[in-house]
């Protein structure tokens, strides 16, 4: 789906249309986005997904880390992006120590949802009091397992996790939990893509993938990462879809289609 070519398109997708692409082995193609602009082009072109990552603070505020990102930053950008999109849906990023507690989180995230447009948060690690709480609260939560960017300083360096089969087996366990607490979709990033695969098996929610190989139920990549722009050297299991292509919309549509026919990520962008 590539065009608003009937009133069915025009309607915000939800989570439910989320689920049921993964139940009729659909993938899911989403991208970060931080403004109107490219908010409104990502639609266009039909991405299911747009996320505003905390990433917007290593490409757009240019910091090392996403640490320095406050919930007001998050929340100004998400705001421009639903402001744009009409058909994609949109999921915000919590940023650091905005949860850490679930009275904290719910603050957190309403902030997001009312003020920002958000139909979803996203907060890393297996918070599962947090996530049991927001959703208990009516708050739609995406989990985030794998490399924790928010964890930086205790991992030490932005390195592929799951390798060893304790620390596998115990991602398999978080995932399973953070869906039973209520997370309505999971991101696995930096994993082996056999242990998405299992992941992606084994739970009914919708797994997105990045740097994870290409049997999660979709993918994610960071927007600027695929057109080849920004401060930092493009991740390994990211890919220049700009080269080649007419021009900006063109890379996007191209990444779109190669997600929905599981042509991307090759071997090339997995571990």
């Amino acid at each position: 789906m590539n065009s608003y070519s009937s009133n069915d398109t025009l309607k915000p997708l939800s989570i439910t249309d989320l689920a049921a692409m993964k139940q009729q082995g659909e993938k899911i193609s989403c991208l970060t986005a931080y403004d109107a602009s490219f908010s409104a082009l990502i639609d266009r072109v039909g991405v299911d997904m747009m996320l505003v990552g905390d990433s917007l603070g290593m490409v757009i505020q240019g910091h090392d880390t996403t640490l320095p990102v406050a919930l007001r930053d998050i929340v100004y950008h998400t705001r421009c992006v639903s402001n744009a999109r009409r058909r994609a849906f949109i999921v915000a990023d919590l940023p650091f120590m905005t949860y850490a507690t679930p009275l904290m989180a719910a603050k957190s995230a309403s902030k997001l949802m009312q003020l920002g447009g958000a139909q979803m948060v996203k907060l890393e690690g297996a918070r599962i009091d947090c996530v049991s709480f927001l959703v208990n609260q009516g708050i739609p939560v995406c989990g985030h397992l794998g490399l924790l960017p928010q964890s930086i300083n205790q991992l030490g360096s932005y390195k592929v996790q799951g390798r060893e089969q304790a620390e596998a087996d115990q991602m398999l366990v978080d995932a399973l939990a953070l869906q039973q607490a209520g997370a309505g979709l999971l991101v696995v990033e930096c994993v082996p893509a056999s242990l998405a695969k299992d992941i992606s098996s084994q739970l009914t929610i919708p797994v997105i993938g990045i740097g994870a190989g290409v049997d999660c139920d979709g993918q994610v990549l960071v927007l600027y990462d695929m057109l080849n722009i920004g401060t930092i050297k493009r991740p390994r299991f990211s890919k220049d879809f700009i080269s080649g292509a007419a021009n900006i919309e063109a890379a996007i549509q191209a990444y779109h289609q190669a997600v929905k026919l599981s042509l991307f990520p090759t071997d090339e962008h997995s571990y």
